[in-house]
């Protein structure tokens, strides 16, 4: 087994030991990550990825890593312990939202729950209680996240684009009259002329943000920076390349989206579609 090294300040932080880690194994291997992909079988880009601390990776691939390198549960323990650091998830997702406040201009994209920004109280709810909040937090949640949906009001609002999995229209609340209010809000929010929403049906295929939610938040100095979240974990990105690279592929998922007057109008139909509430 490789020679154990001290737990210097720098590398305390559970995502950034793991990233380490995983370049220290490989330089003292002196493979390339070329030569990694080939020899486990994975797209060298992945091992990239891992080693930036850009992904995580699965259990599956770290598992494979510490086969390859001699070091049996060392790495499944520190993916473990980066998967499950919640500090770290809170300071990113809170730098998230002091960008987010200050941007010029949004583009997102939904994979199975509408956006933060055009929720109603009973959809926000519902979606964080389903995420296990419950009592006085998940009320906190609630009002935290309807303060939010000024950033969309105003003369002085930001331009807000969302594309939405036609999977975000067909998956109801289970209170009929609270999914019928969420329906009428976003037809509201679309009459606004910052909004632009759009839809990708299901004949679009599997496409590159399959299984991710993005946010790029253009901000005043000109750069753009990038939030993803996937059912378990979200990502503040900073770096240009990986930013450009969310860039393209929000692009090439627009292109397969309706138009934005084609949108409106599936909208429009799922909220004709929609149940009554009963007790009205």
């Amino acid at each position: 087994m490789p020679t154990r090294r001290a737990v210097t300040g720098r590398s305390r932080e559970p995502r950034a030991r793991f990233a380490e880690e995983l370049r220290y194994l490989r330089a003292q291997r002196g493979e390339s990550l070329r030569q990694l992909g080939e020899r486990l079988g994975w797209d060298w880009s992945l091992f990239g990825k891992m080693e930036s601390g850009e992904t995580l990776g699965g259990p599956e691939v770290v598992e494979a890593l510490d086969q390859h390198y001699g070091t049996p549960g060392l790495l499944l323990a520190l993916w473990e312990l980066a998967i499950n650091d919640q500090t770290q998830f809170r300071e990113r997702y809170r730098r998230y939202m002091e960008l987010e406040a200050k941007a010029t201009s949004l583009w997102h994209f939904a994979v199975s729950v509408l956006p933060g920004l055009v929720q109603t109280p009973g959809y926000a709810r519902e979606v964080l209680a389903a995420g296990g909040l419950k009592g006085l937090e998940l009320e906190q949640q609630v009002q935290a996240r309807m303060s939010r949906r000024s950033l969309l009001e105003g003369d002085d609002a930001p331009p807000f684009r969302t594309i939405l999995s036609e999977a975000v229209l067909r998956s109801p609340l289970r209170d009929a009259g609270e999914w019928r209010a969420q329906l009428e809000y976003v037809g509201e929010v679309l009459e606004r002329g910052n909004v632009t929403v759009q839809v990708v049906p299901f004949r679009a295929g599997i496409h590159g943000l399959t299984g991710v939610a993005t946010m790029l938040l253009r901000l005043p100095e000109g750069r753009t920076v990038a939030y993803t979240e996937t059912g378990y974990r979200g990502e503040l990105i900073e770096e240009t390349v990986p930013v450009e690279r969310l860039q393209l592929t929000y692009d090439a998922v627009r292109d397969l989206a309706m138009s934005p007057n084609e949108s409106r109008k599936f909208v429009l139909r799922m909220l004709e579609e929609a149940p009554c509430d009963p007790s009205t």
